[in-house]
């Protein structure tokens, strides 16, 4: 029989990993359809909530969850580049282990249900764009030049549409290449 101690501990760490899917699954991979990270989403916040279960001391796991998100901060900055996206879903993937852990010692189940809810649907609400309005830009080398003036900006961001497949809403003239008959354009357009 699992003594009472046991049994919070592994209610706990099933408690982290089902919140971690959820998310993972259900917000994040819907959005980037990119399952590049999810390896690495889940795993941390698997690893982080066993590492701090450990621990017994709820100010001794708090200060070594923190170390170790120092640590993987410090990793980011010798690997490659991971997009602004990502470091947000790691940074609540290693947070979310760190308060479970924390409140699961202490058996403060309620407050660990809130938070975890309010975590879950704050992303849900953020990745849905709900109230918000998001439009995002590319760079484009941009071969017709003779559109590439002021007077025709109507013709230039039709042509972009038909070509791109995107709502164009603005276009940023970079660079004039006239030696070759290009221009590197910002297209700004609706998601």
């Amino acid at each position: 029989m699992l003594s009472a101690e046991l049994s919070l501990y592994m209610g706990g760490a099933l408690l982290n990993l089902a919140i971690a899917l959820l998310i993972v699954r259900f917000i994040y991979y819907p959005v980037t359809q990119d399952g590049q990270y999810v390896l690495t989403f889940i795993t941390f916040s698997t690893i982080t909530y066993f590492v701090l279960g450990l621990l017994t001391s709820v100010d001794l796991s708090i200060g070594v969850g923190f170390g170790l998100f120092a640590i993987f901060s410090v990793l980011r900055y010798r690997t490659d580049a991971m997009p602004a996206r990502e470091m947000t879903y790691l940074f609540v993937f290693i947070a979310m282990p760190i308060m479970n852990s924390v409140l699961m010692a202490d058996g403060a189940i309620i407050q660990l249900l809130l938070s975890n809810g309010l975590v879950v649907l704050v992303l849900f609400v953020l990745e849905r764009g709900w109230g918000f309005h998001f439009e995002e830009s590319k760079r484009v080398t941009y071969d017709r030049i003779e559109l590439v003036t002021p007077a025709r900006r109507s013709e230039l961001i039709a042509d972009l549409q038909s070509r791109t497949g995107l709502k164009v809403t603005a276009v940023e003239v970079r660079r004039i290449d006239l030696l070759r008959d290009i221009a590197e354009l910002r297209i700004t357009y609706s998601d």
